[in-house]
């Protein structure tokens, strides 16, 4: 007889020989037990794993001639030796007829199908029709077996096979059971090599076995038909073939995966050089750019799931030695940076494909993921920006020939939507002498912007309050006030006679706040106002645009800065009390409701929640977030918040926010009551809010009063 390959050869003759099908077997078998047989299948799934196989057994189980529950055949499955299931087996059965459906797939061949069908089996109890690949089959042709599949006789059994299940008509799927086959598990494939070569007496190390079972890549027909190719150019050991992991390597021609794991190692160092030195000598073995690209893609995806699902994961179908190697180059990089790595290796692998100069696409993809890990969260780069390094649209201005200092920028006016007239003397001011170093203090540093995009809507809102003067006719010189709250100029004020007052530095007077109608912005508003010390010039509706003259600037001092520092002073003045008497409770409250108050409610209710502790003079509060998170929600903003709490509470200890992800749930303290009569109260008392609580076990944290809003 003439060698036939190991496919054919172990093809399986009954269901519990199918190897990963068994959602499939199972079912048949159960049908077929209860005689709930349909007449039309379609068999979908991947190459090589067993749909014509399944179809074949069912037609040798439907036609087979000795009962079910007899000592021949005590379980549906086929008894194998009757004359229905020997012709079935060797292919040349009357009753099972097995058609091409790439070349049988017109109009012409589907009628003639048709018409046969109508007739019943020759000796058998069913005709069957196997139609493999019957996803080439035209629309015409599947139009045409509409009429036989919806109403076929009740001979008839109709299996069709596919890898393409997607290509049939709807109303063709409609009318069959559709059983979709699984890829064959990598352990299900290793498992039936290891009997294969145990039962042809070849010698092979389990090393050799694992890249068979994962060079077939899920098809089990693709395996054996590499190990048949293996075993021809194995060498030979007394008289038996040797498979080695190296000569199946050599035969496919790949590499071995402790290449990419040191390519991996060099690109978590940033080592550009030594990752192009390998790749130079793996070109310089005559290995294919293409082929070294796709092993890599294959590489990088096991060790993506590695970092997904760890070692162990049924996601990684390879050998136990190659889980290890995954794994270890997983916990180089995080899972943000090896997605990134295998969407520029796909990219760079489809590029192959059609490009010229193979080798340079694939160096350059090579150092492209050197260069990956430079990125950074975008996140973490606006968290880390300045208040005012987004633009303001405050630029500098020179004050003509004088060469006095520039202007500084003015801060956002909200019109007033009903001025009030003020007639009143004008804001005090102090003469610079008398307090030279508070007009001479340099400027806070810049607070982090909590929205990156907040000094833009302020540049917009400045834009808008903030008109054009023209050039003025008169000599009159600009008011000058300072002040740390947005003056709105009252369209409605009269023009009154500029009055002037002496200068402090001598020359000429500096002329007096006329009226002014000053609005008091929001409590939410005069948080994000400018820092105390910003110069606001307010100008008459006759005066011109003048440059500000350097006494002027000198001369205007605020007077809610002063109190604002002799409150600092007495605060200061205040000794702190000892860092181990601090009352853990009570600093948690205040901090809470500081956040509260300039609107960080999420912030709040973390430290709420979290575990407050005391280490000699720092306090640490665990909340539970994410490091990353951590970052973000508990910025600089968020550290001086904390300060300032301690510092009025006479505290002297230092306040620091540490992560805690998974933090148990159990010492957290509950949420106090809201007062009688607040918004809080309302929302807890609403029956609806009750109900759901009761129901969803729920907890409500902050309530927005949205009463009065359209």
């Amino acid at each position: 007889m003439a060698y036939q390959v190991l496919a054919r050869k172990y093809r399986p003759q009954r269901f519990s020989d199918v190897a990963g099908q068994d959602h499939v077997t199972r079912t048949l078998l159960n049908a077929l037990s209860l005689g709930r047989i349909a007449h039309g299948y379609i068999f979908s799934g991947h190459r090589g794993i067993g749909k014509t196989t399944i179809a074949r057994i069912l037609a040798q189980a439907l036609n087979c001639r000795t009962a079910i529950g007899s000592p021949e055949r005590p379980t549906p499955e086929p008894c194998g030796v009757c004359e229905s299931c020997t012709e079935i087996k060797a292919g040349n059965a009357v009753d099972v007829i097995e058609i091409d459906a790439a070349t049988n797939r017109g109009i012409d061949e589907i009628r003639e199908l048709r018409d046969a069908a109508r007739y019943r089996p020759a000796r058998d109890k069913y005709k069957i029709y196997i139609l493999d690949e019957a996803h080439q089959i035209t629309d015409a042709a599947f139009n045409a077996l509409l009429k036989t599949l919806e109403e076929p006789p009740e001979h008839v059994v109709f299996m069709m096979a596919t890898t393409q299940p997607e290509d049939f008509p709807q109303t063709i799927r409609s009318r069959c059971q559709h059983f979709s086959f699984h890829a064959v598990k990598f352990d299900d494939i290793l498992a039936q090599l290891r009997g294969i070569a145990t039962t042809e007496g070849i010698a092979a190390d389990n090393d050799a076995l694992a890249l068979l079972a994962e060079a077939g890549d899920g098809s089990m027909r693709d395996a054996l038909s590499i190990m048949d190719q293996a075993i021809a150019s194995a060498p030979m050991e007394n008289g038996l073939a040797k498979l080695d992991a190296a000569q199946i390597r050599e035969l496919m021609g790949t590499v071995p995966n402790a290449v990419f794991e040191r390519l991996m190692e060099s690109i978590s160092a940033g080592q550009s050089a030594a990752v192009i030195e390998e790749l130079n000598r793996l070109l310089n073995a005559g290995n294919s750019p293409s082929q070294l690209a796709r092993q890599f893609v294959r590489y990088l995806r096991n060790v993506l799931m590695a970092r997904l699902a760890g070692e162990n994961s049924e996601l990684l179908q390879i050998s136990p030695d190659e889980r290890a190697r995954a794994y270890r180059s997983a916990v180089l990089f995080s899972e943000e940076d090896l997605t990134r790595f295998l969407q520029v290796m796909l990219r760079t692998f489809d590029e192959l494909n059609y490009r010229q100069e193979q080798r340079f696409h694939l160096e350059l993809g090579l150092i492209k993921l050197v260069h990956l890990q430079r990125l950074l969260p975008v996140e973490e780069l606006l968290s880390k920006l300045p208040a005012g390094s987004l633009g303001t649209g405050g630029g500098t201005r020179s004050q003509g020939s004088g060469g006095a200092p520039s202007r500084p920028a003015m801060a956002p006016a909200r019109p007033a939507s009903a001025p009030q007239r003020v007639d009143a003397a004008p804001p005090r001011v102090e003469a610079a002498s008398q307090r030279p170093a508070e007009s001479a203090r340099p400027a806070e540093p810049a607070k982090p912007a909590f929205s990156p995009f907040e000094a833009d809507r302020q540049r917009k809102t400045e834009r808008m309050a903030v008109e054009p003067i023209a050039e003025a006719k008169t000599e009159t010189k600009p008011v000058v006030a300072e002040t740390s709250r947005p003056i709105a100029i009252a369209e409605s004020v009269e023009p009154r006679p500029t009055q002037f007052m002496e200068s402090p530095f001598g020359g000429e007077s500096v002329p007096t706040i006329s009226a002014v109608a000053v609005e008091e912005p929001p409590a939410r508003e005069a948080a994000k106002a400018p820092a105390v010390g910003v110069i606001e010039p307010v100008f008459e509706e006759t005066v011109g645009a003048l440059a500000l003259a350097p006494e002027a600037i000198l001369a205007a001092t605020v007077v809610e800065e002063e109190e604002a520092t002799s409150e600092e002073q007495e605060a200061a003045a205040v000794p702190p009390p000892a860092p181990g008497g601090i009352d853990l409770d009570a600093v948690r409250d205040a901090v809470c409701q500081a956040f509260d108050a300039k609107g960080h409610q999420t912030a709040s209710v973390l430290l709420n929640n979290g575990e407050w502790s005391q280490k000699g003079d720092t306090i640490e509060a665990t909340v539970n977030i994410k490091k990353k998170m951590l970052e973000l929600t508990f910025n600089a903003e968020a550290e001086k918040i904390g300060r300032e709490t301690l510092r009025s509470l006479g505290i002297s200890a230092k306040l620091i926010f540490l992560p805690g992800e998974g933090l148990a749930q159990a010492g957290s303290r509950p949420a106090k009551a809201a007062p009688q009569g607040s918004v809080q109260a309302l929302a807890m008392d609403n029956p609806l809010v009750k109900q759901a609580q009761e129901l969803f076990k729920a907890e409500v944290r902050s309530v927005l009063d949205l009463r009065g809003k359209n």
